[in-house]
């Protein structure tokens, strides 16, 4: 088992109070402790001992704790867990100290229930002048949903991510994509955004507030390249990327398993072809396939085509042939291959850890290299309440039962 690594990241010293639950804020505040902040997870208690802190460490099975659930595990390390009563005054005493000896304060909380508790910028601005103040918000404050609910299927039903699987197959039914994407995305938008906002408080002295509307997040997200012809007025086409959208883009069937390919250049798609067994250069004389628009224009049929060849041979042969040619191509993984993958584990992107309460669990290490200020998991995901006792202790309130029970 890999040890756990405390080696200084970029954002060593940086003291973030997260506010947040579930994934979209929970996503951001992960990035920032893997990049060295010292992360303080505040968590509200259960009617009973087990159902307290973030809903999410009840999804899935546990392995043995029940708030330790598996997607918990995975967007909640290098952080520690102080469980505080926010409809305490004790609690809020305890949130407003440790905010004044912080440099961000992340939470996806709406503005009218932070108001009502005392945690709005203003009043959050007035304990700290120079804090950088996140909110990871549904919609944006100036608009008609502003104080809407979201969640990642809300924001993909919003924003036309439910569109795109019908748009592919012809099936008019609105289909959630399989994936938390929404959360996801917005939480990249939120981790960012929060590191620009601290290297401008680094130059000038200032913190400000800001918001990370989810809604508009995903909008952005999924639209950029699905807006298509519609960019312009008058229109040039339909919505979507019609390469993207093509019912036959997808891993195409070998003799003994699924490939993918993405030819770009002349020559990859002349290589492509001649492997497969048609003349050299059949691809690229073809009138209809002789430029990159047209192609575009055509892909319905040079997707088929591709679909002919590839059951020529297996996999491996493929694999190997192509990349001997520079033609791009992957070997398609299930998921449960994905864990075998000799790159990833190469690479060391899957670390084997043991949890103090829970075991041995897989952490996914974080993808972006640094030379000088690596990433690196120092902190397994916490227990609820786990550093609540220490965490108080050192903002002077020793006795931790009032503010967190």
């Amino acid at each position: 088992m890999i040890p756990p690594i405390a080696q200084p990241g970029a954002l060593d010293g940086i003291r973030v109070v997260d506010m947040t639950s579930v994934l979209f804020g929970a996503y951001s505040s992960q990035i920032l402790g893997d990049l060295g902040a010292d992360v303080i997870k505040v968590e509200a208690p259960g009617t009973r001992p087990d159902n307290g802190g973030d809903i999410f460490r009840y999804t899935g099975k546990p392995a043995n704790s029940p708030a330790m659930g598996p997607i918990f595990m995975h967007f909640n390390r290098n952080k520690r867990s102080a469980l505080l009563d926010l409809k305490q005054e004790a609690g809020r005493e305890a949130l407003r100290r440790l905010i004044a000896e912080a440099d961000i304060f992340i939470t996806n909380v709406r503005m009218n229930g932070l108001h009502k508790l005392g945690f709005d910028y203003e009043a959050v601005k007035a304990l700290k002048p120079d804090i950088v103040y996140v909110h990871c918000s549904g919609y944006g404050s100036d608009g008609p949903y502003a104080e809407k609910q979201a969640y990642d299927d809300l924001i993909q039903a919003a924003a036309g991510g439910t569109d795109l699987l019908s748009r592919v197959d012809g099936d008019p039914a609105p289909r959630y994509q399989p994936s938390l994407i929404a959360d996801k995305s917005s939480g990249l938008f939120a981790a960012y955004a929060t590191m620009a906002a601290l290297f401008h408080r680094q130059r000038s002295g200032r913190g400000q507030f800001v918001e990370v509307p989810m809604f508009e997040c995903f909008s952005y997200f999924n639209m950029s390249e699905n807006l298509y012809g519609h960019t312009f007025d008058p229109p040039t086409g339909d919505y979507g990327y019609s390469r993207v959208f093509n019912p036959n883009r997808k891993p195409y069937a070998t003799k003994d398993g699924h490939l993918a390919i993405l030819p770009y250049t002349d020559s990859q798609w002349d290589d492509f072809f001649e492997i497969g067994g048609l003349p050299p250069g059949t691809f690229t004389k073809n009138p209809r396939y002789a430029t990159y628009s047209l192609r575009t224009e055509n892909i319905r049929e040079i997707y088929a085509m591709i679909e002919e060849v590839a059951k020529t041979k297996t996999t491996a042969e493929w694999v190997a042939a192509l990349t001997e040619r520079n033609v791009p191509c992957m070997k398609v993984n299930r998921l449960d291959e994905v864990l075998q993958d000799e790159h990833l584990n190469a690479v060391g992107f899957f670390e084997k850890r043991d949890h103090a309460s829970e075991g041995p669990y897989i952490s996914l290490r974080h993808p972006v290299r640094f030379s000088e200020t690596p990433a690196s998991v120092r902190r397994d995901p916490p227990r609820v309440g786990e550093h609540t006792d220490e965490i108080l202790a050192a903002i002077g309130l020793g006795e931790a039962r009032d503010a967190s029970a």
